[in-house]
């Protein structure tokens, strides 16, 4: 299967192809990334880390129809390497296992066998097997701790500091818990003066409310453990195995992440994710350097002459922008996109290869990749289009 093209500057790109080769779903994974088993499969030496990559990204749709959710663009490139990124501050982590159900094909050809100098495995599930289940199926034959993160987590957390704790403590199981403004929209994790998880909360009422942590969907497992949960049954983490480990008294313990934490699962996040990434709030991707009001051009952009660049923005490889065309600040114009004469984006993010002709706006929005605005159109704030989305000329969304 062809791995995906890089863009100028040998930024990857998403390649969305249908791949020839499909998942083997009787092996549970692609062909060439099993172990051939207990003994010649992982480096027990050290750790490995799972991404829950699984899901099907309903909160997302129409923009993960055809493209899943680990990768989708973050500017211009895959979310799964934000995450890639982040596990390679734990020196003990030497690979990563995908755990994948929803479109592994797809996923394999953008990412290929390693990201962010860390190799990847692929574990597909024949069916989806909930997040224990799940964990479970991808760490067949690993022995020792396992870092498993959700797979639509954004954060600058300090992994380190929890596998410190959960080595300190010699848990069965740690939890990252994240402080919230409005814990009542969450399920709460409420823990003892120790630390140690005492009760999960869902979905509190007013007077139910006992603290403010949340599950930061970052956990570290230890594979004894899981016996418990049951073969090729969907069986859920946070409503049974947790809970399970507090009811027999197993060493479980919390670890309170400080940094940035956002879940990009709805279009009203992944949106945010983009703004706070500019505005230096989290400490990743191409803003990490924190220059305030900073415009980040990738390479052969044409910009003509009276073209407006509002930082902070991104425009990604081999982007035109017309005359008098604005790009506003907290915009994403993704690569290939051409931006015709007075045209406007404002606050949007535009995925690539899109165009948007003269004098339409396309304001506070979301656009799939391949999209054509006709002149004049506008596109107004909460809309999403799914790739290849057609607005004809002096139309209103």
């Amino acid at each position: 299967e062809p791995a995906a093209p890089d863009a100028p500057g040998g930024i990857p790109l998403l390649d969305v192809r249908p791949p020839d080769a499909r998942p083997t779903a009787e092996a549970g994974a692609f062909a060439h990334a099993q172990p051939a088993g207990p003994a010649g499969c992982y480096n027990r030496r050290r750790m490995k880390a799972v991404i829950l990559a699984g899901g099907f990204g309903t909160r997302l749709r129409p923009l993960t129809l055809e493209i899943p959710k680990p990768i989708v663009p973050i500017f211009d490139r895959p979310f799964l390497d934000y995450q890639v990124e982040l596990l390679r501050q734990v020196p003990d982590v030497d690979e990563v296992v995908l755990s994948l159900n929803y479109q592994p094909g797809r996923i394999e050809a953008s990412v290929g066998g390693g990201r962010a100098g860390l190799p990847l495995r692929y574990r597909v599930e024949p069916r989806p097997l909930g997040t224990a289940g799940a964990v479970k199926f991808a760490s067949r034959g690993i022995d020792d701790t396992v870092l498993v993160l959700n797979g639509d987590v954004l954060t600058d957390f300090d992994l380190n500091a929890a596998v410190a704790r959960h080595r300190e403590h010699r848990a069965r199981a740690t939890i990252v818990l994240t402080p919230v403004a409005d814990p009542s929209a969450y399920g709460l994790v409420e823990t003892d003066r120790e630390g140690r998880v005492r009760r999960f909360i869902e979905k509190p009422g007013t007077g139910d409310v006992t603290c403010d942590t949340i599950n930061a969907g970052i956990y570290l497992l230890e594979p004894a453990a899981f016996g418990h949960i049951p073969d090729g049954v969907p069986w859920s983490l946070e409503r049974r195995y947790f809970p399970a480990l507090v009811e027999r008294g197993e060493t479980f313990v919390a670890h309170v992440g400080e940094g940035y934490w956002i879940d990009i699962g709805t279009p009203a996040s992944y949106m945010r994710a983009h703004r706070d990434l500019m505005a230096g709030r989290c400490a990743a991707g191409p803003f990490r350097e924190r220059t305030a009001g900073a415009v980040r051009r990738g390479a052969r952009c044409r910009i003509e002459a009276g073209a407006e660049l509002a930082g902070p923005c991104f425009i990604g490889d081999g982007c035109s922008v017309a005359e008098d065309a604005r790009i506003g600040s907290e915009s994403v114009v993704g690569p290939g996109c051409a931006i015709g004469p007075r045209a406007v984006i404002e606050r949007s993010i535009v995925w690539r290869d899109t165009t948007v002709e003269a004098d339409a706006v396309v304001r506070e929005a979301i656009l799939g990749l391949e999209c054509h605005v006709g002149a004049g159109a506008e596109v107004g704030a909460g809309t999403v289009l799914g790739n290849r989305s057609t607005v004809s000329a002096h139309s209103r969304l």
